[in-house]
């Protein structure tokens, strides 16, 4: 099994900076995200892959194989080289040791909280909060953020869908202080295994940024070339208004375009636009916050 999975990911590799070899083992995802390369004048010269098995489960004469694959992409885009890097989750089956379907997981939408969908009617109570002047330190954010793509700070609480999680501490680690607590639905904040909603979910976080007036808080820009390295983009895949994902701006393209890191389908200096996911749809919104501070609140 393990050398079929080393056949399939050898194929990929190829498939990523030449046409496919392979009809067999033609990658779809893959096709995908060398059309949104070249859309904009970009294109993968070389590619790595390494494979690692999560977990197998077999009956009789059929197996199931949950793995991950991390990816590294070179990239070339009008003259600038940078390397993007993506960790897939995938599932393999086998019949009588033979491999019969192999496919990519979908990006997880979901939140871990199911009380999502009672923000953003939250009660911010900003009077009550005492001010905490800082300055927004984007090269320790950026730093936290290239850090830890595709791992865990055991100093936090991990989750299954992490992406707003890993986003709430690069924040705190670029300066911005929590406030808020016990009350999970105010303020921004992780203490003693428990945190605000805001901290941890997507939706919350979409609120609370544009939203707050002390500690944590930003303000929307109508595109995402304005964005600057440690901001934030907010993605609702339907277009349903009930925000999905979060990303942070960890570099730009040659035409200054944001490239983001990402927890939950772990990725780094990856195009912000997400084309290339499972989980776009052509009703996909964004929202582009700039993170302010006490130096520069306008």
């Amino acid at each position: 099994m393990r050398e079929q999975l080393q056949e399939l990911l050898e194929q990929r590799v190829l498939q990523c900076v030449s046409m496919p070899r392979n009809q067999l083992h033609e990658c779809p995802a893959i096709e995908l995200k060398k059309q949104s390369f070249a859309n904009r004048s970009a294109e993968i010269v070389k590619a790595k892959a390494n494979g690692r098995v999560k977990e197998k489960v077999e009956e009789k004469e059929n197996a199931a194989v949950l793995y991950e694959v991390h990816f590294q992409y070179l990239i070339k885009h009008r003259g600038l080289f940078y390397m993007e890097e993506e960790v897939e989750k995938r599932q393999a089956e086998f019949y009588k040791g033979v491999l019969v379907r192999d496919e990519k997981l979908k990006e997880n939408q979901g939140s871990h909280d199911d009380r999502e969908g009672i923000l953003p009617a939250f009660a911010q109570r900003e009077e009550e909060q005492e001010r905490k002047g800082f300055r927004y330190d984007r090269l320790k954010a950026v730093q936290y953020a290239e850090r830890w793509w595709n791992d865990f700070n055991p100093a936090y609480k991990k989750f299954e869908v992490d992406c707003t999680n890993y986003i709430s501490q690069c924040l705190h680690q670029g300066g911005a202080p929590m406030r808020g607590y016990p009350n999970r639905s105010n303020g921004w904040w992780m203490q003693d295994d428990n945190w605000s909603f805001s901290w941890s979910v997507a939706n919350a976080m979409r609120w609370h940024i544009p939203g707050s007036k002390l500690g944590l808080r930003g303000r929307e820009v109508n595109s995402a070339e304005k964005l600057k390295l440690g901001d934030v983009i907010c993605y609702d895949f339907e277009g349903d208004g009930r925000f999905d994902h979060t990303t942070i701006v960890t570099g730009h393209d040659a035409d200054g375009m944001p490239l983001v890191n990402a927890h939950t389908y772990n990725s780094r200096m990856r195009y912000w636009a997400y084309e290339d996911s499972t989980a776009y749809t052509p009703n996909i919104k964004y929202k582009f916050f700039t993170i302010t501070d006490d130096s520069e609140d306008n």
